[in-house]
């Protein structure tokens, strides 16, 4: 479990103000609804825990199979299972201030007064410091994706920040814009122009796996996301893009999402501008992966010279 390290105070840092004892978040949706992983890891480590997205309504998910390893990360199609909103408030929210840790609650939904319900009902819980806005998820059904489209990025972020006075907010971004007349430095910068306090990049990639044997897709429900290894130079690219031409000089932290398994993952994101990391995938794979990428950000600070990991961001040297 990884009981005896203690974060070393060079990886203390702040995401929007939110004081974090280091830089390594659990991803949403792979750490349940609080502390379900304090049983299999010692969340003492980590900066914080996303919980799994809530929406309106209870969800069963995707039919199985909606998880299967490739040789280069994982594809599932979970569809957003989750107790719901009802639930949440009444089951979840009361535990949330026993546990030892940041809690970001992260939220989806198919409309705006979906997100807005949900938003507000988590900014009234002391001890949720940050809300992950989720506004794409390529294993759900639900038509246009909210982060896809500029003006309805406006409406979704506008609307909820209204509505959530108390608590950071932080939108999670898809990384497909090729073939779309956005980039995604224009979707962030609708997300930061509308209030948003910081940005998650980026979620899974669309994909999809075949068994060649049944001519079958593997996921009951064909496609779904890809996540691990294969999308971590991906998203690397896609956050040092959105810190060089928009973050850098609005002071708007990131958090980079997308095949963490080694400390140089992780460290390679915060040289490309990243303030944290989130652990997905390969937290399946390996329970010791957050103690061992602390452990290594810790030993890289010393060999930078760096007297905080904080001071690292952003600093890749391009010529």
């Amino acid at each position: 479990m990884g009981m005896g390290y203690t974060p070393s105070p060079r990886l203390q840092t702040s995401l929007s103000g939110i004081a974090l004892r280091s830089p390594i978040l659990l991803a949403s949706g792979t750490a349940g609804t609080i502390d379900e992983m304090n049983d299999v890891m010692d969340i003492t480590l980590l900066g914080g825990i996303v919980t799994k997205s809530i929406t309106r309504h209870p969800r069963e998910g995707n039919p199985f199979p909606r998880i299967t390893w490739t040789r280069a990360g994982m594809l599932n199609a979970i569809g957003l299972a989750n107790p719901g909103l009802d639930a949440w408030k009444a089951d979840i929210a009361p535990r949330i201030s026993a546990v030892s840790n940041n809690i970001i609650g992260s939220v989806a939904g198919d409309s705006i007064e979906d997100y807005v319900q949900i938003a507000s009902a988590m900014d009234q819980v002391q001890s949720i410091p940050a809300i992950e806005l989720n506004v794409s998820c390529p294993n759900v059904h639900s038509g246009l994706e909210f982060g896809a489209d500029p003006a309805a990025l406006t409406e979704l972020v506008t609307a909820v920040r209204s509505q959530t006075p108390n608590t950071k907010l932080f939108v999670k971004l898809s990384p497909i814009t090729v073939g779309t007349p956005n980039t995604i430095v224009d979707l962030a910068r609708v997300a930061v122009d509308c209030g948003a306090d910081g940005l998650t990049l980026c979620n899974t990639v669309p994909a999809m796996g075949i068994d060649v044997h049944t001519r079958k897709p593997i996921l009951a429900n064909t496609t779904g996301g890809m996540s691990g290894p294969a999308i971590h130079p991906i998203t690397v690219r896609l956050v040092h893009l959105v810190y060089s031409q928009l973050t850098k000089d609005t002071n708007t932290p990131i958090i980079a999402a997308g095949g963490v398994t080694r400390w140089e993952d992780a460290a390679e994101f915060i040289l490309a501008g990243a303030t944290a990391v989130q652990i997905g995938a390969g937290s399946f794979a390996d329970l010791s992966i957050p103690r061992k990428v602390a452990k290594g950000l810790d030993k890289w600070c010393v060999k930078q010279s760096a007297a905080s990991i904080s001071d690292l961001v952003g600093q890749v040297k391009l010529s």
